[in-house]
């Protein structure tokens, strides 16, 4: 090997051992009479020194040297005189002895460091490059120990790890497929797996009682910091087990993933309904870090001539602490922030409770001080705190509370990434209407089984039904969610028929699985994480995007290898697929 040691391991108990270490150039430092050369690998830096006066030919060769240099050198390790305790091996230096350079580096398109000037689109076009710096590397050495902690925990557990399929089949509901051509059967296509969802219910008929994978999942949709074309799923499934059952293995799982990779013991994790989030919160994923929760205000609110609030449906509001003495100025950021498109809010009502015991808002002229006390009072807030109110249409407008609330988080320093709140939110509904097809879709998938309570309201009214299903959620992200399935063959049938399938259409799609139903099915549900997100959360980002060796960027695109990319005019007449080319494009 090219090497004895690596460049992160060496100490003040290696001094005088003869050494033989190879890396990357990070830098050099000329200073005159000595030449001092960073040499960087996936491990560490360690300073290498060429002397003048006892080796001018190796002193030369190394200020030849330039940054990203391949090289590998001999000598012994010495204590350093001006230590860096920054870095683990800060202490020692390396005389060197003998120079080679195994490949010479063109000038790097920005700066290997932490701190580097590089942007997104370049970094991602030389992501080759990227991965030496020791945040991104950080990232994937992270990602590798969530990895084995996940398959150590599954497997203490009894679960087995199986393989499923990549070409499958597509099929109508979820998000868009990547479909890919077969040339051997023309004209149709295989799809790739957006979850290995009924592939898992399958190996539950089939008696293997707890699967896992991490696994590969695929969906055409518009991307964002927390979404790729291209994601891991922690994919799960159990048989013979209710919500319960689940609930308490997956805490276990993220009770030992804390501990063994951030060394942090979780406390409780709460269960809240998918009403309750709503109601409070405004989020089904809410971030249980900081308070704030929503006062409803709508009764306090009627009947004093102000037609935006006597005309809402629902006004309703957030409690900032110490937040009374905002500026002018920081209000009208507060109400520009909500009136943005994507939050969509026609404005901010602001009630200052001051510190002397008087009120001030920006409603005076409608409301009295003992209305706004009331509201104050109905708020829980104190002295020193300032409410922020919107009004409106009850949906739109708790979840541009939501987003008023995550921005006040924020500002007043509660969404500390060191700190975690898990939250189980369960009892999503079933079903959701959608007014331009005028039919029910799946909430999370076809096969999430209704509370066993609300099966009758399936032909009375299906809006109403709960779904037995879950999502973990920690610091306002969902990390991963599930159900328990319907495994009846009759059942499953009738709610292919409430999303609108006919007979034919729901044997067509997934007689496969209704058939398999007629072998002895049993009871079973299970969780999917998305990997990307665990690994993000721990990491303390907002993107996935750092954790994913080659990601691609939000147009969906791989800059680096230039995909998707147009193929040949003769692989697509092999796949029978009826473009032409133009001359121009070949």
């Amino acid at each position: 090997m090219l090497r004895s040691h690596t460049c992160g391991e060496l100490h003040l108990g290696h001094v005088g051992t003869p050494v033989h270490l190879s890396g990357w150039v990070q830098r050099s430092r000329d200073l005159g009479g000595m030449t001092f050369v960073d040499l960087r690998d996936r491990y560490g830096i360690t300073q290498l020194v060429f002397n003048m006066d006892t080796r001018p030919d190796l002193c030369a060769q190394a200020r030849r040297l330039g940054r990203e240099f391949v090289i590998s050198v001999r000598g012994s390790v010495a204590e350093r005189s001006n230590k860096n305790l920054r870095i683990p091996t800060g202490e020692i230096e390396i005389l060197v002895e003998e120079l080679q350079v195994l490949n010479a580096s063109k000038v790097p398109p920005f700066t290997i460091e932490d701190e580097t000037d590089g942007g997104d689109d370049l970094r991602m076009k030389y992501r080759y490059l990227d991965l030496r710096r020791a945040l991104v590397r950080n990232n994937l050495m992270l990602r590798h120990r969530m990895a084995i902690a996940t398959r150590n925990y599954l497997n203490q557990e009894g679960f087995i790890e199986v393989e499923t399929p990549v070409l499958i089949k597509s099929t109508p509901e979820g998000a868009r497929d990547f479909v890919v051509p077969s040339r051997m059967n023309p004209g149709e296509f295989y799809a790739l797996p957006q979850s290995p969802q009924t592939f898992k219910q399958l190996l539950m008929v089939s008696g293997f009682d707890k699967y896992f994978q991490i696994v590969k999942c695929f969906r055409d949709e518009d991307l964002r910091a927390d979404r790729q074309p291209e994601f891991t799923q922690i994919d799960c499934e159990m048989a013979f087990v209710d919500q319960d059952d689940i609930l308490s293995t997956f805490e276990g799982l993220a009770r030992h993933l804390f501990r063994q990779v951030k060394g942090v013991e979780i406390g409780d994790f709460p269960r809240m309904t998918y009403a309750e989030a709503m109601r409070r919160f405004g989020s089904d994923k809410p971030d249980l870090r900081f308070g704030m929760e929503f006062t409803e205000l709508t009764p306090l609110t009627r009947g004093k001539d102000f037609k935006v609030f006597d005309e809402a449906a629902l006004v309703v509001g957030i409690c900032a602490p110490g937040c009374a003495e905002y500026t002018r100025k920081q209000l009208d950021e507060l109400t520009d922030f909500v009136r943005r498109p994507q939050i969509g809010a026609k404005g901010l009502v602001y009630v200052r409770c001051q510190a002397d015991d008087t009120f001030k808002s920006s409603v005076d002229k409608f409301y009295t001080e003992e209305d706004l006390r009331n509201w104050a009072a109905t708020s829980g807030a104190r002295a020193g705190d300032l409410l922020l109110i919107l009004a409106g249409e009850p949906n739109p407008t708790r979840k541009a509370l939501n987003e008023l609330r995550l921005e006040m988080g924020n500002r007043l320093g509660l969404r500390d990434r060191e700190s975690f709140a898990p939250l189980w939110v369960i009892d999503f509904p079933l079903l959701e209407w959608d007014e331009d097809t005028r039919r029910f879709y799946a909430m999370h998938h076809p096969f999430t089984s209704p509370r066993r309570e609300d099966i009758p309201l399936l032909d009375t009214d299906p809006a109403q039904v709960r779904a037995n299903a879950y999502d973990l959620v920690i610091n306002g992200v969902e990390i991963g969610g599930g159900s328990i399935r319907i495994h009846d063959r009759d059942l499953q049938k009738r709610m292919f028929s409430i999303l609108g399938f006919t007979d034919e259409d729901a044997q067509a799609q997934f007689g496969f699985l209704m058939n398999a139903f007629e072998y002895g099915a049993p009871p079973h549900g299970g969780v999917a994480f998305g990997f990307d997100r665990w690994c993000a959360l721990f990491g303390g980002a907002d993107s996935i995007r750092d954790f994913i060796a080659f990601p691609k960027n939000n147009a969906g695109r791989d800059v680096m290898i230039d995909s998707p990319a147009p193929i040949s005019q003769e692989q697509l007449d092999e796949l029978s697929i009826g473009i032409r080319r133009s001359s121009s494009n070949g």
